[in-house]
């Protein structure tokens, strides 16, 4: 079949818009809008298993950046790998531009589509059209198309699109705002999708060994979940007295590093949110346990765990427990943190940092996640709030907010509308994303090097007590930057109504 002919399979493909949405739909409508036109399509089995893998909380929209990005940035970091978006212009621009601000150094591709080619199934024709001219081998190991929220309610069948064209693989994935929470989910659905056609890869045959790596006959331990790079070092030397080793991190950086993953003998569930990548391992026969090794505690209770799912001897296992348990609360009690804190997020590792904080010496009285309470994070919370922490899953702006006013905390982490709220009120605040999850949390290392930021953050009290007397009054009434009729008169300026 060539690229202009019919397909037979799309023939009776006829999407249905909301006439008023005129020639470019977007998704600033209501969520539950969409999603009511969704139902029925092409695509509303993927919506129904979205609803159970990302179960929503008392809100079903996203209050942080659109969602799609946590896709778009695990193609975007994966080598040999293509990344394209089918939305609104509007969403596509947005996501480019946070794409590039978080340091993406390539290309993102876009089939644009108005509500004639969208009604007419034009669309779909133009997204297959532009995976055949990207399916070149020499570049590309895969090719990602993204559908966003319009295309997705619309039912452009991405899933009608050729598995692989000329060996490069095509995978199409909907990322509506109103059928995936948040961003850091979004990631859990391109690295299952990548994970699930790796899987059928190696049933079908012989496959590929990843780059770089030798023959070892250690069994590995997968690593699912954004970390630190060095983290998963600290982690490799943890395993290593256990027999084992730190496999590939998943979403992982190329391809190759799929199969690897999945040739793993346990899976650490570092992050809890990846519900669909936990669904392929486990249908690859791969045990999975969940937290991480961070603090004493929870790195001595991750040992265990790991080591007698690898059928470690058990004074192996004891005695290497022991040895970090020593060695992590030593680093605790040489940097201890002496502050009440509260603690939110949205990348899925909030209750890991928090138990490190209350191990740590802090004063920890909130922990809010964006991301939902899952059986793989169950112990977290239950030790947070033996700790006396308040823990709140699918944590809205609001529910964090009232955090910070409630606890008056000498040290305030969270997303950018938290740490604004926290300043203007001369509190001392680190945004999660950049200062706190993008540095080492596990071992050793871990537990100093948070300590570190978080107590310069926290002497830095003075600093914003100074500032704050200097710019008392700024922004509030008469020096808001909102010219009234009465501050214009009293400045003797010409009033607005004057002037209209």
């Amino acid at each position: 079949m060539t690229m202009s002919d019919p397909d037979p399979a799309v023939q009776d493909y006829i999407p249905v818009v909301n006439e008023d949405s005129g020639d470019a739909p977007g998704c600033g409508g209501s969520s539950r809008l969409l999603r009511d036109e969704a139902a029925g399509k092409a695509n509303q089995e993927i919506l129904d298993q979205y609803a159970k893998d990302y179960p929503v909380g008392p809100h079903d929209q996203p209050q942080s950046m659109c969602p799609a990005f946590g896709s778009l940035r695990v193609g975007l970091r994966m080598r040999r790998t293509a990344t394209v978006l089918s939305g609104s212009a509007c969403c596509v621009y947005g996501l480019t531009f946070t794409s590039h601000f978080y340091g993406a150094r390539r290309t993102v591709g876009y089939v644009p589509f108005d509500s004639e080619t969208l009604v007419t199934g034009k669309l779909f024709e133009d997204i297959r059209e532009s995976v055949h001219i990207l399916a070149d081998p020499d570049k590309y190991d895969a090719v990602v198309i993204i559908n966003l929220c319009v295309p997705t309610a619309s039912g452009v069948p991405l899933d009608l699109l050729p598995k692989s064209i000329n060996g490069v693989r095509i995978i199409g994935i909907d990322v509506p705002g109103f059928g995936v929470p948040t961003h850091a989910e979004a990631k859990d659905v391109l690295a299952a999708a990548m994970l699930k056609y790796a899987r059928t890869e190696i049933a079908a045959g012989p496959v590929a060994r990843p780059s770089g790596t030798e023959a070892d006959s250690k069994p590995a331990v997968a690593l699912l979940g954004e970390i630190f790079p060095v983290d998963a070092i600290i982690i490799d030397k943890l395993l290593a007295p256990l027999g084992a080793s730190a496999g590939p991190v998943v979403p992982t950086r190329e391809w190759r590093e799929l199969y690897a993953a999945l040739d793993s003998s346990l899976v650490a569930m570092l992050h809890p949110f990846y519900s669909a990548c936990n669904r392929e391992f486990t249908a690859a026969g791969k045990p999975v346990i969940g937290s991480a090794p961070v603090g004493a505690e929870g790195t001595a209770e991750w040992l265990e765990a790991v080591g007698s799912a690898l059928g470690a001897p058990a004074d192996i296992i004891a005695k290497h427990r022991d040895a970090m348990r020593t060695a992590i609360t030593s680093a605790i009690q040489a940097n201890p943190i002496k502050a009440r804190i509260t603690l939110s997020g949205y990348e899925g590792s909030e209750l890991l940092v928090g138990r490190l904080l209350v191990e740590s010496g802090a004063d920890l009285r909130y922990v809010g996640s964006a991301c939902p309470a899952t059986r793989w994070n169950a112990r977290d919370r239950e030790w947070l709030e033996a700790h006396g922490v308040t823990v709140k899953f699918r944590a809205s702006l609001e529910d964090d907010l009232c955090a910070v006013d409630a606890f008056e905390p000498d040290l305030a982490i969270g997303t950018t509308p938290v740490v604004q709220h926290a300043k203007q009120q001369g509190t001392p605040s680190l945004y999660f994303t950049n200062l706190i999850s993008a540095r080492p949390l596990m071992g050793p290392a871990g537990a100093g090097s948070l300590s570190q930021v978080i107590n310069t953050a926290i002497n830095n009290k003075a600093r914003f007590d100074s500032m704050e007397s200097f710019f008392e009054g700024v922004g509030k009434g008469d020096s808001a930057g909102v010219w009234t009729e009465d501050t214009a008169d009293r400045a003797g300026l010409v009033t607005p109504r004057e002037v209209a």
